[in-house]
């Protein structure tokens, strides 16, 4: 049975009062080739799940529910969706309303007008809070760095993928996934559209600081040897100023000034050092931390349970 022409993946975490809404204005949509909904709750309590069950029960278009069986984290709980979408076209978006679901559309259209793999919205004014929006200026700053895309390209989650896409990228099974480095491991047919970003409905929101700094981790650890070439580079930069330290300390000596000097130059040589190897493995235990945690097989995500119906509303 051939899928719909597109799949809704909403990823859920204390979403209950906020989903409802964002559901019923995709239900309202006409999509030729029609569409489905995915709503994968990420372990955050019963409340969300109830919510999220009684929209499977009185969907009018086909809505699925995964249960993950604790909670893993928003690129986890994403890929999770793709797996279970059926959709030629993939669009994830947030539970908060504050990626408007017509906006989806556009983001949809614009795909398959273009030809393009995948579309992101580039948001005309973020609605987030100010340490949010800073930290998504450097997450795109630092991943024209760290990723091959091209510079100053405008990233988001809120994307439409092709199946294609989803395809190779859910092949993916580390523990630590980062999409939009995978996605261009994959393709550099991507495009992006102005989309309008909403302010939240209800509720606040449940980003920290801790996993954004996780998903800083994520782009520059998991895609690229970046960090270690410039730790290499600073390793070579502070032993070549070591070694002029050195020749400074033993023409003090030679010229008679004094072992005062010799003594706080010997000092800063050893604190420049320490520093610089206790950066470095750092650097290198952060990559040997996930190569051991990837290889006892830490999974992705785990699905305690799917619950769906299909168009004429039966719950399987």
């Amino acid at each position: 049975m051939p899928g719909p022409a597109l799949s809704f993946v909403i990823p859920l975490y204390r979403s209950a009062e906020t989903i409802g809404a964002v559901v019923r204005e995709i239900e309202g949509f006409t999509v030729e080739g029609g569409h489905e909904i995915i709503l994968v709750h990420d372990g955050s309590g019963e409340e969300t799940s109830r919510a999220a069950r009684e929209l499977v029960r009185t969907a009018r278009v086909p809505v699925t529910l995964i249960e993950h069986a604790r909670n893993y984290g928003e690129h986890n709980a994403v890929l999770t969706g793709w797996r279970h979408a059926r959709g030629a076209y993939i669009v994830n978006l947030d539970d908060d309303g504050q990626n408007p679901p017509a906006e989806a559309l556009r983001l949809w259209r614009e795909a398959k007008a273009a030809g393009l793999d995948v579309v992101y919205g580039h948001y005309e004014e973020k609605r987030h809070e100010a340490w949010r929006n800073l930290g998504s200026w450097f997450t795109n700053r630092m991943t024209d760095w760290a990723l091959d895309k091209p510079a100053g390209f405008y990233l988001s989650s809120f994307r439409c993928v092709s199946a294609f896409v989803a395809r190779q990228v859910i092949g993916y099974a580390g523990p630590y996934p980062y999409i939009d480095g995978l996605i261009l491991q994959v393709t550099q047919r991507i495009g992006s559209i102005a989309v309008r970003h909403e302010e939240r409905k209800a509720g606040r929101s449940t980003y920290t600081l801790g996993k954004l700094i996780r998903l800083w981790l994520s782009a520059w650890v998991n895609f690229s040897l970046l960090p270690l070439r410039v730790a290499t580079v600073l390793g070579l930069v502070v032993a070549a100023a070591g070694m002029v330290a050195l020749g400074t300390i033993a023409w003090l000596w030679y010229s008679g000034i004094g072992p005062e000097y010799g003594w706080g130059w010997t000092m800063s040589c050893i604190l420049i050092f320490s520093g610089t190897q206790l950066v470095m493995l750092g650097l290198i235990g952060e990559y040997l931390g996930r190569m051991f945690i990837a290889v006892n097989q830490r999974p992705q995500s785990v699905v305690r349970e799917v619950v769906a119906s299909d168009a004429a509303g039966r719950v399987s």
